[in-house]
């Protein structure tokens, strides 16, 4: 059975950091690009960060600069470190793989960020 389960989301003042983790496991994700996405208060779910399998990676404008996504291809795990959190962040984020048309997704991770 495929999985992808996140942790370390969690509230936070903004000006603060935070780190999410995913880990997947019931196949190999070493082809896979992997990512995360968020979902903010009544907007639709949009893409926050990604990372291939080649290890590029792409950012949305807006946590260009504050957000790293990062990899360990062998422990099909990425990891996302947050900083510089706004309360413009604060959102339900989800953990994402995908290839070919063959997508998976986390349970979703909120992270608060007050001002």
């Amino acid at each position: 059975q495929v999985q992808l389960v996140e942790s370390g989301g969690g509230m936070v003042q903004a000006g603060g950091s935070l780190r999410l983790s995913c880990t997947a496991s019931g196949r190999s994700f070493s082809i896979y690009v992997m990512g995360w996405y968020r979902r903010l208060p009544g907007k639709q779910r949009e893409l926050v960060a990604s990372i291939s399998s080649d290890g590029t990676t792409s950012y949305a404008d807006s946590v260009k600069g504050r957000f790293t996504i990062s990899r360990d291809i062998v422990q099909n795990t990425i990891d996302l470190q947050m900083n510089s959190l706004k309360p413009e962040d604060t959102a339900v984020y989800y953990c994402y793989s995908g290839f070919g048309g063959d997508d998976y997704w986390g349970q979703g991770s909120q992270v608060t960020v007050s001002s």
